[in-house]
């Protein structure tokens, strides 16, 4: 029943302690809200609300906000309604009186970009931050992502057995809700109905639009731990682009989390169901008028959908379909500058190593020819063996010439000179191969002792 703002105005000054009514100005309702609202400014100025629930299940969510607001109320940067008083009603239900929030609300659909919509996505951010424990105290609903996607799916189920509600759209939603991989997210706190309605905002600047600060949010009836979507419904059913940009960039950067994928996609089938759902209220309340009116809003939904199909704006597409992940790409190669990196370097080695090879071969020639005796001892051993077959212990040439003194032989002698000549022509062959030596007047003289087989140059 609609009850008159001066009756409004007695229950605020019963409920408020010192609140002496001097004016009440009634708030004019539709057909299907679910309380009466006046507005009171007592005798000392201070302006109040008053709000008296029409029916049961509204008393019960009132009665549950009531509980939630005084919580959070000191965690939030702007105002919401926290009771100050209450009033028993006739029926069970109660009455609630709140301090005057100051603000004009918004109309989503004329909402510019900028800073204005930033503000609100902060502010929705801030919520959506909050500690689930003081919801939970609140003893508010509580859903996780699959009891949510669960329960609105009964909704679905139950509004079509109304025959109310066209085949394709019960068809459009069934399919996203029993999709598992849309319903990927995170419970937060949500205000569960912001609409423009319910956001109080202030401007700087009255000539400027865009310069408005958020000062408030109403309506918490709604309130639940739930799909962070739910608050994005209105929005992304009215919002521009442009602001809704503005929106979800801000809100991105408030969270604490980074917000699912499937985000906008979700608050696109929150903004659906919604009219769903108030066409389930005014059936379960008897309302004719209301059921004929949202039974055309959702045959217009209908047709819009099959519209907007291949619609350009990404806000705008009607699909309900998850968003596909983003594929990984594998970064390039970083490329160094390395001093030591040079692309002929192997072929320099190859080159360095053919050279080692060709010089390496005269040399074993040479220490063939010479004995080997500085290189190789395995040689010189082979060597001094093969003279030790005409004497004993020919190793130099004071050594040759004791024995010749010694044993006074010809023959002895005569083998004394083929070692000395053996030993020369091998001493030839290495000064040959090697680079010439300038050579003193004692070699010279050594030389002309031999028998002739080194000539003087």
């Amino acid at each position: 029943m609609d009850r008159s703002p001066l009756y409004l105005a007695a229950l605020a000054s019963v409920a408020v302690p010192g609140l002496d009514p001097a004016s009440a100005e009634g708030l004019a309702s539709d057909p299907g809200s679910q309380y009466d609202i006046a507005f009171v400014q007592d005798s000392q100025h201070r302006r109040w609300v008053v709000r008296a629930p029409r029916t049961e299940s509204a008393d019960a969510a009132m009665d549950a906000s009531a509980r939630l607001l005084p919580l959070v109320a000191r965690r939030l940067p702007f105002a919401v309604p926290a009771p100050k008083g209450f009033c028993r009603l006739k029926g069970g239900s109660t009455a609630t009186v709140y301090p005057y929030i100051p603000g004009h609300p918004v109309g989503f659909e004329r909402l510019p970009g900028g800073h204005l919509a930033a503000e609100i996505g902060r502010a929705i951010g801030t919520l959506h931050n909050l500690d689930l424990g003081l919801f939970e105290e609140a003893g508010v609903p509580s859903y996780d992502a699959d009891s949510y996607r669960t329960r609105r799916l009964g909704d679905v189920d139950r509004a079509a057995a109304t025959g109310r509600v066209p085949a394709a759209l019960l068809a459009r939603w069934e399919r996203a809700l029993e999709d598992v991989a849309l319903w990927r997210f995170a419970p937060v706190p949500v205000h569960g109905d912001l609409s423009g309605d319910q956001v109080l905002v202030s401007f700087d600047d009255d000539g400027d639009a865009a310069a408005g600060n958020v000062r408030g949010l109403l309506g918490w009836e709604d309130a639940k731990i739930a799909d962070p979507a739910d608050d994005f419904a209105h929005l992304i059913a009215e919002a521009p682009a442009e602001a809704l940009d503005s929106i979800l960039e801000a809100y991105a950067h408030t969270r604490v989390e980074r917000p699912d994928a499937n985000l906008v996609t979700r608050a696109r089938l929150a903004s659906e169901l919604a009219l769903l759902g108030r066409l389930m209220g005014a059936i379960h309340a008897g309302e004719p008028v209301q059921i004929e009116h949202l039974s055309a809003q959702l045959r217009r939904l209908d047709e819009r959908v099959h519209a907007e199909q291949e619609a350009a704006d990404d806000y705008r597409l009607t699909s309900l379909a998850p968003a596909a992940p983003r594929s990984t790409v594998a970064p390039p190669p970083v490329l160094e500058d390395d001093e030591d990196d040079d692309p002929f370097a192997d072929l320099d080695d190859a080159d360095e190593r053919t050279d080692a090879a060709a010089v390496a071969e005269p040399d074993d020639a040479i220490e063939d020819a010479a004995g080997g005796d500085d290189t190789e001892p395995a040689e010189t051993d082979a060597s001094e063996e093969a003279t030790a077959d005409h004497a004993d212990g020919f190793g130099s040439d004071s050594d040759d010439q004791a024995i010749a003194e010694g044993a006074g032989d010809e023959t002895d002698a005569a083998a004394v000179d083929q070692a000395d000549d053996a030993a020369d022509q091998a001493g030839t062959a290495q000064t040959a191969a090697e680079q010439p030596e300038v050579q003193g007047p004692e070699d010279r003289d050594a030389e002309t002792e031999t028998d002739g087989a080194v000539t003087r140059s």
